[in-house]
């Protein structure tokens, strides 16, 4: 797949929606919410345990358009983050088993909240669309400010062995120019 190539997205036309508080719903919910607090905790190892041997995760670049190019407004040719199951795995053991990620030693403090969770079918058997919306707070050293970022996150999630494992993320942020000075932490 190359750069200018969309992921599949959790388009909710693309299947059946899952109906909320149904049991598939609230186990995608329980996997999204377990992911938001691992990442909070910085307990990475596990979190990769939730990870598809088949990860695409990207986070392309938001530029801001007129309305008439608004559809347009996804530059997918550069991204924050185009990443796979390896390189994620790369960066996960850069960040806990050497002294050479300096961007997140001190590690950031962040909450995740994760909200608007739409869950649907995708016509695969055992996978799942999910479109979750994501606020991330992340406070740096002893400064009082605050970093906010904000997005759409469109998910892939596979059944494997009775466990939902993420297979593809794209997120979609909202700022074209984020207010964070750099971008070393997962969302």
């Amino acid at each position: 797949m190359t750069a200018t190539q969309a992921l599949p997205t959790a388009d909710l036309a693309q299947g059946e929606c899952v109906p909320i508080g149904s049991d598939t719903y609230n186990q995608v919910l329980g996997f999204l919410y377990r992911e938001a607090s691992l990442l909070d905790a910085i307990r990475l190892k596990e979190w990769s345990a939730l990870l598809s041997p088949e990860l695409i995760y990207t986070v392309p670049l938001r530029q801001t358009r007129p309305m008439a190019q608004h559809a347009a407004s996804i530059i997918r040719t550069v991204q924050h983050y185009h990443d796979d199951y390896r390189s994620i795995m790369g960066r996960i053991m850069r960040l806990t088993e050497t002294k050479s990620a300096w961007a997140e030693d001190p590690p950031s403090r962040t909450r995740r909240l994760v909200t608007n969770v739409q869950v649907s079918t995708t016509g695969v058997e055992g996978e799942l669309a999910v479109v979750s919306y994501l606020l991330l707070t992340r406070s740096r050293f002893d400064s009082p400010d605050l970093d906010l970022i904000s997005g759409a996150r469109n998910d892939v999630l596979r059944l494997v062995d009775g466990q939902l494992k993420l297979a593809r993320r794209e997120v979609i942020l909202d700022q074209a120019v984020l207010g964070t000075p750099n971008l070393a932490i997962f969302l």
